[in-house]
């Protein structure tokens, strides 16, 4: 049985060097990325919702804070990455439709 590597597709098989290279480095953009955001809501959610070091375990009202905390950061992210690839989408489509048309001749008279 074949084995699958980054983002699904068959390891060691298939592509050239450049395409793996290519989805090597996006892999690795991808961790970095999720580093990133994980980082950025334990850095907000813990200052937002942490109020002291009284205990090991968080209080009710700290550990209801940081759930809700990290809930709303989750979705606005998924969101503002949604919102992104629809506008990327938008830009594509638009260039696309900008190379059809320089493309077409030009009628006579217009």
């Amino acid at each position: 049985m074949a084995g699958f590597g980054m983002a699904g597709f068959p390891a060691g098989g298939g592509g050239s060097q450049a395409e793996q290279q290519m989805m090597q480095m996006m892999h690795e953009m991808q961790v970095q990325d999720s580093l990133r955001m994980y980082n950025e809501l334990v850095h907000r959610c813990f200052g937002d919702c942490v109020d002291g070091f009284r205990s090991k375990k968080l209080d009710g009202k700290e550990e209801a804070c940081v759930t809700k905390c990290a809930d709303k950061f989750i979705k606005t992210a998924a969101r503002a990455g949604m919102r992104f690839a629809e506008e990327q989408q938008a830009m594509l489509q638009d260039a696309q439709n900008a190379g059809v048309a320089g493309s077409l001749p030009k009628m006579p008279g217009r």
